[in-house]
């Protein structure tokens, strides 16, 4: 079964009490952990995993980790790999099932269940443990007793997709691969903003768009030409490997330039509110009124850096035209016949397409293509 805390399923470690000697991040990073005998910094030996200081005081040690899929968790493996005179003697594992995106003190006061209960474990050793338990879950939090270093922690069982964020023809309009473009933005000092909307999950923070720190009023902000005319129904704000400087807020409005001039302030309408943002984290909101637009504007208060931005949604019929209009438009007669022909489109039908090119309105395109096209999507 996947790891279901996995960093590159967007997995993050959201909170941990203690980590004086190794980062927490490290509980869930991808592959084995790996072990330089030589490798010493100013906090003592360097080890790929989490490690808390000596405890003097009652108590134990706990990491949370905030699931990059949520779902029904049906094992998990405390891997203590290369932590021999320093690892736990004992580990407990519980998880809760938490709405939104909360901070440290929320999950804190957030119902947890136990999974795994206070259990003994071995030193530089994969520590396996089954789960029965039948619920979906979001967080997951590793309890040391009383101190010590786990190299991974890995979270396996069955995804579970919250249904309200299944959005109908989910295109992302903003999309680099799907047309979408970078109109302007305010600053991007140390990154460009088309990284934005590239492919795939960040791997870090250099594959994001990140300004220089505000010194002064305003904040920054990204305007983005979408791939077509559509509606946005699902938004995705990714803070993913931001840790200490990712924006405190954003702010997502969307403009029909058919219909208003985007340089006009009040032709922009909002999509999604100002709204608190965590670091290290896929943030999703289902937009409650969409509506059509060809740009988004993204404004972060007062700075700060964004992996990915995603605007899920629906071509309209104008935006689904132009998008087969702009294909048709510019690929090479060679490629234009082929593709027509897969269709099932004529000879004819093609040749006319190319005695017109380049075409301006879907109806001007023979009836057998337009067909063809419809049909084809």
């Amino acid at each position: 079964m996947p790891d279901l805390a996995l960093r590159t399923l967007g997995g993050a470690v959201v909170h941990a009490n203690d980590e004086s000697f190794a980062e927490r991040e490290n509980l869930v990073r991808p592959g084995a952990a790996a072990f330089d005998p030589s490798a010493f910094g100013h906090k003592g030996k360097v080890y790929d995993g989490w490690e808390t200081r000596r405890r003097r005081t009652p108590g134990h040690d706990h990491a949370i980790v905030r699931l990059g899929i949520p779902g029904v968790v049906r094992g998990v493996v405390v891997d203590t790999s290369w932590f021999t005179g320093n690892y736990p003697p004992e580990v407990s594992v519980e998880a809760a099932g938490v709405e939104g995106y909360p901070g440290a003190d929320a999950l804190a006061a957030a119902e947890w269940t136990t999974l795994v209960p206070r259990s003994p474990v071995r030193g530089d050793a994969a520590n396996p443990f089954p789960v029965a338990d039948p619920h979906r879950y979001t967080h997951v939090r590793l309890s040391i007793y009383p101190d010590g270093g786990v190299a991974r922690f890995r979270v396996h069982g069955e995804p579970v997709a919250d249904p309200r964020f299944l959005v109908t023809e989910g295109l992302d309009l903003a999309a680099l691969e799907n047309g979408g473009g970078v109109a302007g933005c305010s600053d991007q000092f140390y990154s460009s903003p088309a990284n934005l909307i590239a492919p795939g999950l960040t791997r870090n923070m250099g594959e994001g768009w990140e300004n220089a720190r505000r010194r002064g009023p305003g904040n920054d902000w990204v305007e983005l030409c979408l791939a077509a005319h559509g509606e946005v129904r699902l938004l995705e704000l990714d803070t993913s490997y931001f840790l200490f400087n990712a924006p405190g807020a954003a702010r997502v409005a969307g403009c029909d330039e058919s219909a208003a001039d985007p340089a006009d302030p009040a032709a922009w309408f909002p999509l999604l509110e100002r709204t608190a943002l965590l670091p290290d984290t896929r943030h999703r909101f289902a937009v409650a009124d969409p509506r059509p637009a060809t740009r988004l504007r993204l404004e972060v208060f007062p700075d700060g850096g964004m992996a990915r931005l995603r605007a899920y949604g629906r071509p309209s019929a104008a935006g689904r035209a132009r998008l087969w209009l702009r294909w048709l438009n510019t690929l090479p007669e060679t490629q234009l016949r082929a593709a027509l022909a897969a269709a099932g489109a004529s000879e004819a039908g093609a040749a006319a397409v190319l005695a017109a090119r380049p075409v301006a309105r879907w109806a001007a395109l023979p009836a057998d293509v337009a067909g063809r096209l419809a049909t084809a999507g």
